[in-house]
């Protein structure tokens, strides 16, 4: 294809030399010019990106075994969200406490990743969380 590219400039080149007319140099030209853009305007499906599939589909996110422990290690400690010092008056020790916030938790800890204050959970922590509340919150 290039070859073909190659030898129609030679070509138009060649003409542009012989002719004497402004316009019909002009002329040849923008024709060149039309057909490289058609010619190099090509969709070539290999290099389609595939999404990656939903998290959620391979991420199984159970309360008890996953999301209790993560936010008992990360957020229901002494001097945080722990029974009888929840900062901002906010308690995350039970499904109780954590269901009714999961909005919060949301927004906090998986969007703005501000809480924890020590640093943002790690990705699969995230995904695990975000897993939970997308199917429901479910007390499971």
């Amino acid at each position: 294809m290039i070859k073909n590219v190659q030898y129609f400039i030679f070509a138009v080149q060649y003409k542009m030399k012989t002719l004497k007319s402004s316009f019909m140099k002009k002329y040849l030209l923008a024709c060149g010019i039309v057909i490289i853009a058609a010619i190099s305007c090509t969709y070539n499906d290999k290099n389609e990106v595939i999404p990656p599939a939903d998290v959620c589909d391979t991420t199984p996110a159970s309360f008890a075994a996953d999301v209790q422990p993560l936010i008992q290690t990360n957020c229901a400690k002494p001097g945080c969200h722990a029974n009888g010092s929840g900062a901002g008056g906010v308690v995350l020790e039970t499904y109780e406490h954590i269901s009714a916030k999961a909005a919060r938790i949301n927004q906090r800890a998986l969007i703005e990743k501000t809480m924890p204050p020590a640093g943002p959970l790690s990705a699969a922590q995230i995904n695990t969380i975000k897993c939970w509340i997308e199917n429901g919150a479910l007390n499971n």
